[in-house]
């Protein structure tokens, strides 16, 4: 019985979504041009199930590219309408379009000369009346068996914010490196974090000039405790690296005369490298690709700024 009734609940929620996805017209295209326009914040409001879907979409275009903030209509009614200004979009959220608290906002916010996008199921209503855009998220009908319980209704409103977000974020075109900067924290943030913040720089970076005898170079390593040693020259660019397996193939082929060779000698040239601002996943699947637990990071002139290794990386669970 339950499961009769999830699948019902699911296939009219299916349904909302499929009409609302013919029903996009150029109010749409009017919408996204409005909140991408928009030279200050997007206000979104709604009360009761419609406030919930409201703070959800302000959440979604704060972390994609538009700024945004929710504003609870009856708070606003009280002093918090001072969180608005000159430049603001305001997305109301309300099905019946009849909501006194939305309702009693508009005059204000039509004196304030802020646009205002209706997001409601009844195009003729008050709140739609008043709006710059109307967009129309209506259903046949809730997946409440009683027909009464915003379900469908709040469904398609999410969806729809989501359409105007990710709208939004393409014709901002809004990137990879622009959403790491917005999610520094949790696992998501750690998938996108920069290897800037993980390498190891400065005195913890293993460095040996291209002139250093084999004594300093195995010192360098085994302080550093990488299992490598960048080679750089005396203008700060790379040149090489030495790792443990140079160590073990020299000593196979050359024996005893190991101890006697420079960096530049025993160093391996053009290591593999990345840069400082490449993703920690980027970083990552160069390494496994080559089979390496270390990785250079230069900047754009080839200038050494660290060096990365697996472990780093290994940390962050990035699996």
């Amino acid at each position: 019985m339950s499961l009769d009734t999830a699948r019902r609940v699911l296939k009219i929620e299916a349904a909302a979504i499929g009409d609302l996805m013919k029903r996009l017209d150029a109010n749409f295209e009017r919408a996204v041009e409005l909140l991408f326009a928009c030279k200050g914040r997007v206000a979104v409001t709604g009360m009761g199930k419609s406030g919930l879907i409201g703070r959800k979409i302000a959440a979604t275009f704060s972390s994609t590219g538009t700024p945004s903030f929710f504003l609870h209509p009856a708070e606003a009614l009280h002093g918090d309408l001072g969180m608005l200004a000159s430049g603001d979009v305001v997305l109301a959220l309300s099905y019946g379009g009849e909501t006194e608290e939305l309702v009693a906002l508009l005059p204000t916010l039509q004196r304030l000369s802020i646009a205002v996008i209706a997001m409601t199921g009844q195009p003729r209503s008050s709140l739609a009346t008043a709006s710059a855009v109307v967009l129309d998220c209506s259903v046949k009908e809730e997946a409440c068996s009683l027909n009464l319980a915003p379900t469908a209704s709040t469904t398609a409103a999410l969806a729809l914010g989501d359409a105007l977000a990710v709208s939004l974020l393409d014709r901002r075109g809004f990137g990879t490196t622009d959403f790491a900067a917005l999610h520094p924290s949790g696992r998501l943030g750690k998938k996108l974090m920069r290897v800037e913040a993980l390498m190891h720089s400065g005195d913890a970076m293993p460095r040996v000039s291209p002139s250093a005898k084999m004594p300093d170079i195995i010192y360098e390593m085994s302080q550093k405790g990488l299992g490598m040693t960048t080679v750089i020259d005396e203008s700060g660019h790379l040149a090489g690296i030495v790792t443990d397996g140079d160590l073990r193939r020299l000593m196979q082929s050359r024996g005893g005369e190991t101890i006697s060779l420079t960096a530049e000698q025993a160093m391996t040239r053009k290591p593999a490298t990345v840069g400082p601002r490449e993703l920690a996943s980027t970083a990552l699947s160069k390494m496994e690709r080559r089979k390496i637990t270390s990785v250079v990071v230069v900047d754009e002139n080839q200038k050494v700024c660290g060096v990365l290794h697996l472990h780093d990386l290994w940390t962050l669970e990035l699996y």
